[in-house]
């Protein structure tokens, strides 16, 4: 196989043809390559930067603050980055950098680093906080506001006495202004419960406002959630975040274990002071804003595997809610096919079908739920639904399915069937046992004894 060299020039036309700023410099800082993007981005001439130092160019950087010269000094690579800074004309810029170390083996030769325009990204926010403070303003006209709720509490179905004493929690937890937490894994319905919360709260009539933290660059994020002030970065101007828009309501932060650690801190500041400071602003101003967020862990989880701030956990985990994966709750799954199905279907719902969705193990829960009764919807049309119209992720599950051996006396069944019911109710009680019994619908003292049988049994058979 014939293989060919880059030229320098082939090179040089690779990069410029790339659509992203790259800066590059020598071990010293000398900058030995800048492109036409990063030009324009810097708002200067590549000739004013080529063979110059980087602080020489740019000021107002020093060697703690320019991601380039940070990986000069330590070796180790940057990934995105922000970066605020001043060019020789005075204009103040913002990037988002990856920035790596360029190495012959151990030994440094530069750096190269990728930007973008944290201005162009910031695009995006400015329309979505335009769209949102337009709908706000023209709501004021009517009655309720136009970021009123689309749920109810009443609007979680559900049959299984778990949920029935979570929907009870949150009614309660409506009625005060303390921070909630809800978890449990994606398609659950959170932001139902959520929603649900918002309208049985004192704050039913003010703005209920939700953001996903897992689908926004954080650089973007911190600008959505707390606003901009004019000249904070290249094109910014004067721009409530979505605290100052749900002042008077509910805040609804989803994906919150996605949030970087260093805005959490920002975040703990606003909830500890009830005030905002906007990027790039120098006051404080005043909100009124209930939080809740959702997590598809448990915060302790979070806590432990470093994705939540344990100063956030306290202030936040003071109402906590879980709602169980569909798959453990297969009362409700019935349910729901019947809530779905049944209005839109002149012929009774098939045994088979029905059990062939009890089977499945649901890993997008009542969301997955709802497009496969969609799916079987579209297939079935005028005639009856029968298994051969379900997907084939259903058919498979049936097939894949192991036989249980019932093997042993009918006590040691209905033991192991006791106990795993035990089990299951501590777990969505958090270990506490009154609320296990409860769930159970049985005497504390019953199942504190039946407990101590269990503990009693593992230490026997430990032995």
């Amino acid at each position: 196989m014939q293989t060919h060299n880059l030229s320098k020039e082939m090179l040089m036309a690779i990069l410029d043809g790339i659509d992203e700023a790259i800066h590059a410099v020598d071990k010293d800082g000398i900058t030995i390559y800048y492109n036409k993007v990063a030009a324009e981005y810097d708002g200067m001439a590549v000739e004013e930067v080529l063979g110059k130092h980087l602080l020489h160019v740019f000021p107002s950087l020093t060697e703690e603050t320019s991601t380039l010269l940070k990986v000069l000094h330590t070796k180790k690579p940057i990934y995105h980055e922000n970066q605020r800074y001043e060019n020789k004309k005075g204009q103040l810029l913002e990037t988002v950098n990856t920035t790596i170390p360029i190495l012959n083996e151990t030994k440094l030769l530069g750096a190269v680093e990728i930007a973008k325009n944290y201005g162009q990204l910031n695009t995006l926010s400015n329309k979505l906080l335009d769209l949102q403070a337009k709908i706000q303003k023209a709501g004021d006209r009517k009655k309720l506001s136009p970021f009123q709720v689309s749920y109810k509490l009443t609007d979680f179905i559900t049959r299984d006495p778990v949920c029935k004493h979570m929907l009870q929690d949150a009614k309660l937890f409506a009625s005060s202004k303390l921070p909630i937490v809800i978890w449990g894994e994606t398609g659950t319905g959170k932001e139902i419960v959520a929603q649900g919360i918002h309208h049985h709260s004192p704050r039913s009539r003010g703005p209920f406002i939700a953001q996903n933290c897992g689908a926004i660059p954080s650089t973007l994020l911190e600008s959505i959630l707390f606003g901009t002030e004019k000249g904070s970065y290249t094109g910014a101007t004067d721009r409530k975040g979505l605290f100052e828009m749900a002042t008077g309501g509910t805040l609804f932060l989803d994906e919150m274990n996605s949030m970087p650690l260093e805005l959490q801190a920002k975040l703990l500041r606003v909830l500890e002071e009830g005030a905002v400071r906007r990027v790039g602003g120098t006051s404080s101003i005043q909100v009124d804003v209930r939080i809740i967020t959702a997590m598809n862990e448990s915060p302790e989880t979070c806590l432990e595997n470093g994705t939540f701030r344990a100063d956030l956990y306290y202030r936040l985990n003071t109402c906590p809610i879980y709602i169980p994966p569909l798959r453990e709750r297969a009362v409700d799954i019935k349910v729901l096919m019947e809530d779905k199905l049944l209005p839109r279907i002149s012929h009774p719902l098939n045994p088979e079908v029905l059990d062939m969705f009890q089977s499945y193990h649901w890993p997008g829960n009542v969301r997955e739920l709802i497009n496969t009764i969609e799916y079987l919807l579209l297939r079935a049309k005028q005639e009856p639904l029968s298994t051969k119209l379900l997907p084939s992720k259903l058919q498979q599950e049936r097939m894949c399915m192991p036989i249980r051996k019932t093997t042993g006396s009918l006590r040691d069944i209905l033991q192991e069937t006791e106990e795993s019911i035990i089990k299951d109710a501590l777990f969505h009680s958090g270990g506490n046992v009154l609320r296990a019994a409860k769930l159970l619908d049985i005497p504390r003292q019953t199942l504190q004894y039946k407990l101590a049988k269990m503990e009693e049994k593992a230490r026997i058979s430990a032995k």
